[in-house]
């Protein structure tokens, strides 16, 4: 029995995106409120911590994503401005270029 205790206080699911954080969170909650039930204190703090733990991991995710995002953006909005200088600096080369006829 005990062994089957320590089965059940192991995550189920390795977090790799926000879809399965959130999955892996509700199904955490739902084995505590399980062994809360069931009068199991000491799994219910063990699936306690792992909760904390996962919704730790879970928040550098979601930063880890915020910047690969804005860092994807920027290097969007930099690609269009130099597309931008790129078109401005020939416009400027062919008004010199008639100026000096």
């Amino acid at each position: 029995m005990a062994l089957a205790g320590s089965a059940m206080a192991q995550p189920a699911v390795a977090v790799h995106d926000s879809t399965s954080c959130a999955a892996e969170q509700t199904e955490l909650e739902k084995r505590i409120d399980l062994a809360r039930a069931k009068g199991r204190m000491l799994l219910r703090q063990q699936l306690a911590d792992q909760l904390a733990t996962l919704q730790h991991d879970c928040k550098l995710l979601s930063a880890d994503q915020g910047s690969a995002a804005n860092i994807q953006r920027l290097e969007r909005e930099i690609r269009a401005l130099r597309a931008e200088l790129d078109a401005a600096e020939e416009q400027l080369r062919k008004l010199k270029g008639d100026a000096s006829r």
